[in-house]
């Protein structure tokens, strides 16, 4: 995924990566993957996550203009979504 964006709220592009780091430890770990290594679509093969963002592949023009980039394997990462969907619905219906 290639994203640009201009931001209303300006954000250098470090307090950017920090708050998807953050995500990715936090409350979207597990969905969300963060990473700063060289890397290349095929790596992405398996991975778990249904999106892994690329720190060193974004850039910014300025702190309202910013590029992100992310990964992901879209047949496996779908699949993880659908057996995380399926416990919960098991969880809630009282069967695990």
């Amino acid at each position: 995924v290639d994203l640009t964006a201009r931001l209303e709220k300006g954000a250098s592009y470090e307090t950017i990566k920090k708050a998807i780091k953050d995500a990715s430890e936090g409350e979207l770990k597990g969905i969300l993957g963060y990473t700063e290594d060289d890397i290349v679509s095929s790596d992405m093969c398996g991975a778990n996550e249904s999106s892994i963002f690329d720190a060193k592949a974004g850039i910014s023009l300025n702190d309202n203009f910013v590029k992100l980039v992310s990964w992901y394997d879209n047949e496996w990462g779908y699949s993880r979504r659908v057996l995380d969907l399926l416990a919960y619905i098991a969880k809630v219906d009282g069967n695990a």
